[in-house]
């Protein structure tokens, strides 16, 4: 079982070029969040209030405000991927409140949200019990979070056929399969290791779904017990 102890090479907020190039390359993916936003946004009552950690370039918030009327919040650890989400909202008309902030301890108060999501970042966080935590302690009971990431046994030829689908230019193509092939599978979970971490967590347990190149892991804080009538 992997350890989940804090990593040096985890935890550190993409700055500078680095954010910029990842918010370009990410936009190639815009249907890619189109869609996990809409499956959301059917899940999601009028008016609630979600959490997205670590939404990067904030692609997926903006397409969820787009679809109703709920109160996003956005929580990066990058300076440069905060300012670059806040413009993406601003330009498409929109109101997200980023953040920058740390996932293993978030500003928030307890029972804040509704539903929390994080999406390709679980893998890069250097304390991940510490962050289901703080999703934990942030939703409000019966509240629901959602983690989706690349799995660490996804088979090669699909990271190659992912890219190739994204209509990549060259160059940007072999910077992504670089990064596929020398970071993030390295960094990635494998399912039994989410569910391990699931159990040492306040969560408890989660249900994990197998998706393309990656997983989808659905976390539910325990709902308010009804009171005993005498």
């Amino acid at each position: 079982m992997q350890s989940t102890s804090p990593k040096p090479w985890k935890g550190r907020g993409m700055e500078g070029w680095t954010a910029r190039w990842y918010a370009r390359t990410r936009s190639k993916d815009m249907e890619d969040f189109s869609r996990q936003a809409h499956v959301v946004a059917g899940q999601l009552p009028a008016g609630a209030d979600v959490l997205e950690v670590a939404p990067g370039p904030g692609f997926f918030a903006v397409e969820l405000a787009r679809l109703g009327d709920f109160k996003i919040t956005g929580l990066d650890v990058s300076r440069t991927l905060v300012e670059i989400a806040s413009e993406t909202a601003r330009q498409a008309g929109v109101k997200v409140d980023f953040r920058q902030g740390n996932a293993s301890a978030m500003p928030f108060a307890d029972d804040s949200f509704d539903f929390v999501y994080c999406s390709a970042a679980f893998k890069n966080f250097s304390e991940p019990v510490k962050a289901l935590d703080e999703m934990q302690r942030v939703l409000r009971p019966g509240g629901v979070a959602l983690i989706s990431d690349l799995r660490k046994d996804v088979p090669l030829e699909e990271i190659d056929a992912y890219v190739k689908k994204s209509g990549r230019s060259l160059i940007d193509a072999w910077l992504t399969r670089w990064a596929f092939r020398t970071m993030l599978i390295k960094r990635a979970y494998t399912q039994g290791e989410l569910i391990h971490m699931a159990g040492q967590s306040r969560f408890g347990k989660c249900q994990i779904t197998i998706e393309s190149i990656g997983l989808e892991a659905r976390f539910k804080k325990a709902a308010l017990a009804a009171p005993v009538l005498a």
